[in-house]
């Protein structure tokens, strides 16, 4: 609930943070100026009023050349508290900047005497002599090569503002970002080991973790060029990083609504999801910021698909579910591509907190119940053995062995006092060694052969005595071979019992040779069956397969656990 809490408040602080950058009054007037170009250097070309009517509006290929660029921007009146102002250019290349003809700074190094050019980064920050600020028209001239992406036709892109405001907002934005990404990686931790110490390794929690630790590393990469100085030449390297980053996501938040929502058809969807992030990346290459909302949208297609079933089949969670897509949806829609993405993730992010929230209490419930089971289950164990007329008949035929046979009668009481110590050892278990449960059995042929006068024999084949099982229910089985059949000739019933393993399961397979009483229900029904199926559910939930019924040789039951 802290992590839930956590990003909630990071994702609140980026929206409003966001909000407020949106209101901020441009300083340049014509929104979106336009550079032209020249091929070759001239000092001249810097000058405010030099004559560039001529100049072409596409740079062309200028291979390792230097060329000039002329932009004219139209600044508006800016109060008092507004100035020093500063000016960011977004570009490739290595470059000198003039304004109204006065040299301002310098990114990367330009070919000089034969040496080649050192690369500039890709966003640069410089402030802007007060002297040369006033409203109307200044010109942006740069001194440029891009020999390193001579046919990279990237438009040059302006920005002015209060010099300390356009330094350190980038900074600011980093700050709230690395929040949510430290958010981010603590969770993703969380559920790593939450899955890893967890018996019942659940793969939607592994999933989760995996999402959260992936878009941490989104965060990260989106951010990187506020850490590392990156030259223009490695620039798309990060931006290709990052679309795979998104890819990755873009499949694995559906399949985590496939799990959570039990969709039928997930292998399809997840198949048909697949093969549209790669259409999408071979139509798209190049175009990360197009290719990423794509991502993006087949994701919440994807989702609602699941989502929308989920609500039909009455999932949990359902409703809450689609109004953060539908919410994600829309901020996606009319943010900023580099804000938007990462709050309309975190909305769906907290969608699927929600619904492992709810995951959790229903399995905090269906702990409880397996607690009530299981002792339950115990009692109905030690009520096996201590049963009235269990109790009662096997005394009578005690004294009887004791009076015809002390010696006899002594093995027989020995017998019972064995059976009894086993049953009262493993009645609070929910596993015990095989080695046990064939004790058990041995004693229960024991005093049933002394009760019964019947010769009782027992065999067994391939036993694994590593191996662990629910107490009593290889026990269970042999009372209703017992109960349920007739010896045949020469007075004897025959139990046996084979193990073997396979890449599938394991597979406990009992038979009864004898001759089959005439039986007037369903043994499919009785108590001995639903014991074992319970004890079964409590050890390995639907992890196993149970099959009994009669042979030409007598009745046989088979127990897999699959593994």
């Amino acid at each position: 609930m802290q992590i839930t809490l956590y990003i909630y408040v990071m994702h609140h602080i980026l929206f409003l943070f966001v909000f407020l950058s949106l209101l901020t009054t441009p300083v340049i007037r014509n929104e979106d100026p336009l550079p032209v170009y020249k091929t070759g250097d001239n000092a001249a070309w810097a000058a405010k009023n030099y004559n560039d009517k001529d100049w072409s509006p596409s740079r062309g290929n200028t291979s390792d050349r230097i060329f000039w660029s002329r932009t004219h921007l139209d600044l508006r009146p800016v109060e008092n508290d507004l100035p020093p102002l500063g000016l960011q250019i977004e570009s490739f290349g290595a470059f000198e900047v003039y304004w109204d003809g006065v040299l301002i700074g310098r990114n990367g190094q330009l070919p000089k005497n034969g040496n080649p050019e050192i690369p500039g980064t890709e966003s640069t920050y410089y402030r802007i002599p007060d002297h040369l600020i006033s409203p109307g028209l200044h010109t942006v001239a740069m001194r440029s090569s891009q020999s390193l992406f001579p046919d990279m036709q990237r438009s040059i892109g302006f920005t002015i503002d209060h010099y300390p405001r356009l330094i350190t907002r980038p900074l600011i934005t980093m700050a709230y970002m690395n929040l949510m990404a430290g958010a981010f990686l603590i969770a993703s931790i969380y559920y790593f080991f939450l899955y890893l110490n967890s018996k019942r390794r659940q793969r939607d929690i592994l999933i989760f973790a995996t999402i959260c630790f992936l878009f941490f590393a989104l965060l990260i990469m989106e951010y990187l060029k506020f850490h590392v100085v990156i030259p223009y030449s490695q620039f798309f390297i990060r931006l290709e990083v990052i679309g795979w980053l998104t890819f990755a996501n873009a499949l694995l938040v559906p399949w985590y609504f496939i799990i959570q929502f039990n969709f039928k058809k997930g292998k399809w969807l997840m198949a048909a999801l697949l093969m549209t992030l790669l259409l999408f990346y071979e139509f798209n290459f190049g175009h990360y910021d197009l290719t990423a909302r794509l991502y993006s949208l087949a994701m919440l297609v994807a989702s609602l698909i699941v989502v929308v079933n989920g609500i039909f089949q009455k999932e949990k969670g359902g409703f809450i579910v689609l109004a953060g897509l539908l919410i994600s949806a829309l901020v996606n829609r009319f943010m900023v591509y580099d804000y938007g993405l990462f709050i309309s993730f975190t909305i769906i992010v907290l969608c699927m907190l929600y619904l492992h929230s709810i995951r959790t209490s229903i399995i905090e419930a269906e702990h409880q119940n397996a607690v009530l089971l299981s002792s339950r289950l115990q009692l109905e164990l030690l009520k096996k053995n201590i049963q009235p007329h269990f109790l009662r008949n096997t005394l009578t035929s005690m004294m009887d062995w004791v009076e015809e046979s002390p010696k006899e009668g002594a093995r027989f009481i020995q017998a019972l006092a064995a059976e009894f110590d086993i049953m009262n050892e493993i009645s609070e278990q929910t596993l015990i060694p095989i080695s046990k449960e064939l004790e058990l059995c041995r004693q229960h042929v024991a005093v049933m052969g002394f009760r019964k006068e019947i010769n009782y024999l027992w065999e067994e084949n391939g036993i694994d005595q590593t191996q662990l099982i629910p107490p009593a229910i290889i026990h269970t089985l042999l009372e209703n071979g017992i109960t349920h059949s007739e010896p045949l000739a020469g007075n004897t019933v025959t139990f046996v019992l084979s193990y073997s393993l396979s890449k599938e399961f394991h597979e406990y397979v009992f038979e009864t040779i004898a001759m089959n009483r005439q039986i007037i229900t369903d043994r499919a029904g009785g108590n001995g069956f639903k014991y074992i199926k319970a004890r079964l559910t409590e050890s390995y939930g639907q992890n196993w397969r149970f099959h009994s019924g009669s042979t030409e040789k007598g009745w046989k039951s088979t127990i897999q656990i699959i593994r």
